[in-house]
């Protein structure tokens, strides 16, 4: 047996810890360890409740906005408000932001953060070894950081949809512009018709780099049977960064890459797909529904907030046995080495179960056809969890001019004319409580607030890796990224990237940093990822 530890393992936000344990060539044993204690929730306790909007955007530099969003719905709630009373042009507008950050962070996480991995040498040597090295010069064409064509694309575009955020709020990172009961920000038809223009320049990138297609005839697609159709639909269909990855990253053509063979489950321990919803629809909340869904039988039931707990047995917190309600939820950080504990993120369960959050989760949760009929032919895996990533991309991406066209017909209307068309002002109330669930672009994200004597009493926030990349929970049962990484095949233990793709495919996100390789000893590699 030989022990490899990544740390820290992702290429921009570091701090995340994973060791391994590899027999034979696969993963037997894994350990996710969060190294970091930041404190948000003890930070807050005592403060204004609108400080909350304010500071746990800056949680995350990446998805400040779904701090924001899920920040502003709690206070929404503990305000006293419906989400009825949030007046039409502010939902508009919360859409807009929360799209353009969806779509920014997820062209970030896959050309900055996951693509990378398939330049790896170890995959050169599989395709060259295969007789098709030319499959490796064209991944390592686009996909190579700095240089490559689709990543040099990529963040031109990130830069788009960054702008279109600071329209409406102000700036990007952390946003102004959200406040208890709507927005500030009353935008003239100038602004919108603005925003739709930069709209129009990230569509070009997608449709020629990202689909080789319209976003509309990518959206046609409902099965992996048509995937396949249009794959040989076109040329421009098939050689596209997406058309790349469908043939040359699972079982389309003979030789690929095999990321369709790991990153999933075997069922030995309970493990759901859970999404919490996302977009104000009309008058609800949820154009992309919330669920809770067995990860292996894909059985779907509805959510419940009321089952979500935070466990602490194996992390470095103490205050309570078993697991808490974040309404009640307690952080007292105590570090311990050496003994059970052994991170810093806490254990959220749902219904006592560990779920996996994020894109596979939310699309399978929304019922699409054909995300759905990707894990029911192919199961949940690294390649059905990236196809999720992107096509959940494209369906936000296709929103935005619908929810930009709308607000523009309203400031036509008139319904623009007055403050009250964006907020309804209230009060702050001396006593309150609320939840903010929402679907940052990594997964499932919840705030929940205590208001008391007019002060945030207590504030948790329970954050998508937290769900991801939990450590074992009361019951001994393993967090959805250490099952995942079970079985995973390590050829190189000194170039573990299968072991990488498989966390760096949930998209984690924990803090800042640059890293550099370090090799130790034969037996354990410590491996910084650049």
């Amino acid at each position: 047996m030989q022990k490899v530890v990544i740390d820290p393992l992702t290429r921009i936000e570091g701090h995340l810890r994973f060791e391994a344990d590899v027999t034979d060539g696969k993963v037997t044993e894994a350990y996710s360890s969060g190294q970091l204690f930041r404190g948000f929730e003890v930070i807050l306790q005592g403060r204004h409740p609108y400080d909350a909007y304010h500071f746990t955007q800056r949680i995350c530099g990446v998805c400040p906005v779904a701090h924001a969003t899920a920040s502003i719905r709690a206070l929404d709630m503990a305000y006293g408000l419906s989400t009825t009373d949030i007046p039409q042009n502010a939902r508009l507008i919360r859409n807009i932001v929360i799209a353009a950050n969806t779509i920014m962070s997820h062209a970030t996480h896959f050309y900055a953060l996951w693509a990378p991995d398939l330049v790896n040498p170890l995959y050169k040597q599989v395709l060259t070894d295969a007789g098709a090295p030319e499959v490796y010069d064209e991944l390592a064409a686009r996909f190579t950081p700095f240089t490559g064509t689709s990543w040099i694309g990529a963040v031109q575009a990130r830069k788009i949809l960054h702008e279109i955020i600071a329209v409406l709020g102000g700036k990007m990172p952390h946003h102004m512009t959200f406040v208890p009961g709507g927005v500030t920000v009353t935008p003239t038809t100038g602004d919108i018709a603005k925003i739709y223009a930069m709209w129009l320049q990230g569509k070009t990138f997608v449709e020629s780099q990202v689909l080789g297609c319209s976003v509309e005839r990518w959206l046609q697609n409902k099965s992996l049977s048509d995937v396949l159709a249009w794959l040989n639909e076109s040329p421009a269909h098939a050689n596209s960064d997406l058309g790349l990855l469908i043939r040359y990253g699972g079982p389309v053509e003979d030789v690929n890459l095999g990321l369709h063979t790991y990153g999933g489950y075997s069922g030995n321990e309970p493990i759901g797909l859970l999404s919490f919803g996302v977009f104000y629809d009309g008058d609800g909340w949820g154009w992309l529904q919330s669920g809770f869904t067995d990860a292996v039988t894909l059985v779907k039931e509805a959510f419940d907030p009321n089952k979500i707990t935070e466990q602490i047995q194996h992390s470095w917190y103490e205050g309570y046995e078993g697991g808490k309600h974040p309404y009640d939820g307690v952080t007292t950080p105590n570090y311990a080495p050496g003994t059970e504990k052994y991170s810093f993120i806490k254990a959220p369960r749902y219904d006592n179960k560990p779920a996996e959050v994020g894109p596979l989760a939310v699309m399978v949760n929304d019922g699409d056809p054909l995300v759905v009929d990707l894990a029911k032919n192919l199961g949940v895996n690294v390649y059905t969890r990236t196809l999720a990533r992107l096509h959940e991309t494209v369906r936000v991406f296709a929103k935005i001019p619908e929810w930009s066209l709308e607000l523009i017909d309203n400031l036509n209307q008139g319904h623009g004319a007055k403050a009250s068309d964006f907020c309804n002002n209230t009060p702050v109330p001396e006593t309150g409580d609320g939840y903010g669930l929402t679907e940052a672009p990594r997964g499932a994200l919840g705030h929940w607030i205590k208001i008391r004597d007019g002060k945030i009493a207590n504030y948790q926030a329970v954050v998508p890796t937290t769900w991801n990349c939990s450590p074992k929970g009361s019951n001994g049962y393993r967090g959805p990224a250490e099952q995942a990484a079970l079985d995973t095949p390590v050829p190189d233990v000194g170039n573990p990237v299968q072991l990488g793709s498989v966390v760096r495919s949930f998209d984690p996100c924990i803090a800042c940093a640059v890293h550099t390789i370090d090799r130790k000893t034969n037996e354990t590699y410590e491996l910084r990822i650049v």
